[in-house]
Parts: C-alpha cells; sequence; structure tokens
C-alpha cells in the first residue's frame, strides 16, 4: 500500500513546529486540539455575555491559536484526516462566527459584520448544496489571511474593551473590514 504524500507546508507551519510543537505530545493528534476548540467556544460566549472580558479575551487568543497549531500538527506529522477537514472550519467558524455576532455587532457597523458571516457561509452553502465538485474544499491562503485578520479583528476589539481603549476597537473594525476583501479572494478563487 502507498504511502500517504507528505502535504505542503505554510511558513507558520514551520514556526509552530519550532517552538510548539516539540511541546506537544505524540498521542494528541490535530482532531483532539479542533474539539478543544469546539469545547472552549461556549465558554467564551459565556464569558462574553456576563462581561468577563478579562477571561474571555485569553481564552479566545488560545482558541484562536489552536487552529493554527491543529493545522501545522496534521501538516507536520503527516495527520490530515476528512474528519479534520470538515470540523476544523466548522471550529472555526463557531468561534469566530459566535464571537462576531455576539461582540462585534455591537461595536462593528453591522453592514462590515453581516457581509463578513454572508461571506464565510457561501462555501459552505455551496459545498453542503453539491454544487461544488472539486472534491475537498480546503482553505487557500486567501481564506488562510482572511482567518488571521478576523481574529486579529475580533482580539483587538476585545482587547480594546478589556483595556478601555476605542482606538483598539477602531483598529480591530479595519481589520474586520480588510478580512472582507480576502474573503471576496478566496471565494473567488475557489470558482464560485
Amino acid at each position: 500500500m502507498p504511502e500517504k504524500q507528505a502535504p505542503k507546508l505554510y511558513p507558520q507551519d514551520y514556526v509552530v513546529r519550532a517552538i510548539i510543537l516539540p511541546f506537544v505530545p505524540e498521542f494528541v493528534q490535530p482532531n483532539h486540539i479542533t474539539v478543544v476548540r469546539m469545547l472552549m467556544t461556549p465558554v467564551i460566549l459565556w464569558l462574553l455575555w456576563i462581561g468577563e472580558y478579562t477571561w474571555a479575551l485569553p481564552m479566545f487568543v488560545l482558541a484562536a491559536l489552536s487552529d493554527i497549531v491543529d493545522g501545522a500538527l496534521a501538516r507536520t506529522r503527516n495527520a490530515i484526516t476528512p474528519w479534520g477537514i470538515f470540523f476544523d472550519p466548522v471550529a472555526d467558524k463557531l468561534l469566530v462566527g459566535s464571537v462576531t455576532l455576539l461582540v462585534a455587532l455591537r461595536y462593528f457597523h453591522p453592514w462590515l459584520v453581516f457581509t463578513a458571516l454572508f461571506l464565510d457561509m457561501l462555501p459552505s452553502i455551496r459545498w453542503a448544496s453539491g454544487k461544488f465538485t472539486g472534491g475537498v474544499m480546503m482553505a487557500n491562503k486567501w481564506g488562510k489571511t482572511k482567518m488571521v485578520l478576523q481574529c486579529l479583528a475580533l482580539g483587538s476589539l476585545l482587547l480594546g474593551i478589556t483595556l478601555g481603549v476605542p482606538g483598539l476597537e477602531v483598529i480591530g473594525e479595519y481589520l474586520f473590514g480588510a478580512s472582507i476583501a480576502f474573503a471576496v479572494i478566496a471565494l473567488a478563487t475557489y470558482s464560485l
């Protein structure tokens, strides 16, 4: 039986492999990290709901970073699975989408929020409708950049709220707007 071909590594994979992955035991699989991110999301939402931004912010940052770690772990250890390909973006959309609706909608312009959410859902809708015929729909560099910008935007917003610095909220809104441009490019490169 032929061995799986090693996946292409992204620049962040080399950094994560050098700095973080030596501390991740061999028994920890990328899917474990994805599940932890999914389980963290309701806790983060509850903390945000009750106004505990001091606790919610580091948990959000940790959950967002777990997306980088599980991807790097999967690619560097050649542990990509169909489950991970499907549920990693689901975990991302749950985290980013729910924090966007719960918090960003109160601070960012509503059209930015709803445009970003709509663009995030288009690939999933297309895939679920069966009209995507390209096999597995994996994120490309534009989609990854969009996700990073969204997480930076939400992190900046949460930090601004936590510290009482409105300038960070404004930076977050601009970053969120920039993420929309990358979402459009990502969609275009999926040949929608």
